[in-house]
């Protein structure tokens, strides 16, 4: 092999996470010869902390809707190509044990170590290179002799990439660098800064799965509340999640909470309903009728925790703490029930990309192949994963994503 062959690749990826790793070993496993760039010191590194150190790897019930995109159709082709259960029969061959817990979300029963070490292992039987700490400085395209700018389709494009002395070039390069969400794991700006100098447009970019913060009076309940935790009901218009809250220094956090971030605009309202399912109006006045001597906060301490009532005491009802239920008007009982069912909060903000499990937007839909994520103005250039406009719910879904896009890409470049 000479040293121009050894420069030379079918197909580069950058990035060494799920989606860069996934389309690797699909590319190598059909005869290419495939390079991985990863700029961190290692591969994986996302794979290895999500999930507290257990991956959430897929979920059992994956559906188009549980995607966010501003074409919400373009995740399906992917989705079908290489499904969850795809997924689940690769590890179930490598012998991983995992488990199912809420919502369908499958999880390692040991550690995401055990993900990784199966996508590296099927990496370098596929004869996948991989080479870490390495960071791309430039990337153009090479028109061979007697190729046409006019014909931007044509199988005469190469693309270079400059990486610290020395340049590598390939027939087809994939982008999988990841987005700004988590920027000590590797989050970057990269893949849409590539985007932009292939002239491909993007979505506007936010944090997404994130929690949501506060600046007026309820930061201190919440600080208050801190370490608090309890099963709600969060909705945004007709957008409804159901799972538990946790209030932190800063705002609210927990699975719910992220959910609904995903939705969240600055300015706007959310609704949390403290008691989903039970009509706290009614259990109320029930109390009322059959414990009048009793406090209010004594009965909503049976269904709520005794922190959270005495911060809802301080803040609806402080003038009659010490009154017994048998003084409260109905009328009043029905206001703080339906408080309790539908406590509005404005968030002033979110904690951003550096807690954010995604980046919402990205490398529009409309620039790709939804078959074989391929842009449609340069052949042989591809982006997958999270770089691109599409976003799941939290649960596995973003995981299966990089897989199927992953997949997608691999299949063709």
């Amino acid at each position: 092999m000479t040293p121009q062959d050894q420069r030379h690749y079918d197909v580069i990826i950058l990035g060494a996470g799920a989606a860069g790793l996934m389309c690797a070993l699909t590319a190598a496993n059909r005869g290419k010869r495939a390079l991985v760039l990863e700029k961190a010191n290692k591969p994986g590194k996302k794979i290895l902390m999500s999930g507290g150190g257990r991956c959430n790897f897929t979920n059992l019930f994956v559906e188009p809707e549980n995607y966010i995109s501003d074409n919400p159709h373009f995740c399906k082709s992917a989705l079908s190509r290489y499904t969850q259960w795809d997924f689940i029969s690769l590890i179930e061959s490598h012998r991983i044990p995992y488990a199912e817990r809420k919502h369908g979300q499958l999880f390692c029963r040991d550690s995401a170590k055990d993900i990784l070490n199966m996508l590296l292992d099927l990496c370098t039987r596929a004869g996948v290179e991989i080479r870490c700490n390495t960071q791309v400085t430039a990337i153009s395209r090479d028109m061979p002799e007697g190729a046409e700018e006019e014909t931007p389709l044509s199988d005469a494009y190469r693309y270079k990439l400059q990486i610290e002395n020395r340049q590598v070039a390939c027939q087809s390069l994939v982008v999988a660098t990841g987005a700004l969400s988590v920027p000590t794991l590797g989050g970057s700006g990269f893949g849409y800064d590539i985007a932009k100098q292939f002239a491909l447009e993007t979505s506007p970019l936010r944090a997404g799965l994130v929690p949501l913060t506060f600046s007026d009076s309820m930061k201190t309940v919440c600080e208050q509340l801190s370490g608090i935790s309890l099963e709600v009901q969060i909705s945004i218009k007709n957008i409804i999640f159901t799972e538990d809250l946790l209030f932190t220094h800063r705002g609210i956090s927990g699975p719910v909470v992220l959910q609904i971030s995903n939705y969240w605009q600055p300015g706007t309202s959310i609704d949390i309903d403290l008691l989903p399912g039970i009509d706290a109006t009614r259990l109320l006045v029930d109390a009322k009728s059959t414990s009048g001597s009793s406090l209010l906060r004594t009965a909503m301490g049976q269904v709520l925790p005794r922190a959270l009532v005495l911060e809802l005491q301080s803040i609806w009802w402080p003038d009659m703490a010490e009154r017994p239920l048998a003084e409260f008007s109905d009328a009043a009982l029905r206001d703080i029930g339906a408080r309790v069912n539908r406590w509005q909060l404005k968030p002033s903000g979110t904690e951003g990309y550096r807690t954010a499990e995604v980046t919402l937007g990205g490398v529009c839909t409309h620039e790709l192949n939804a078959k074989t994520m391929e842009t449609n103005k340069h052949k042989g250039l591809y982006f997958i994963g999270e770089v691109v406009d599409v976003s799941g719910h939290l649960g596995g879904f973003n995981f299966q994503w990089a897989w199927s896009s992953g997949v997608s890409a691999g299949s063709v470049a």
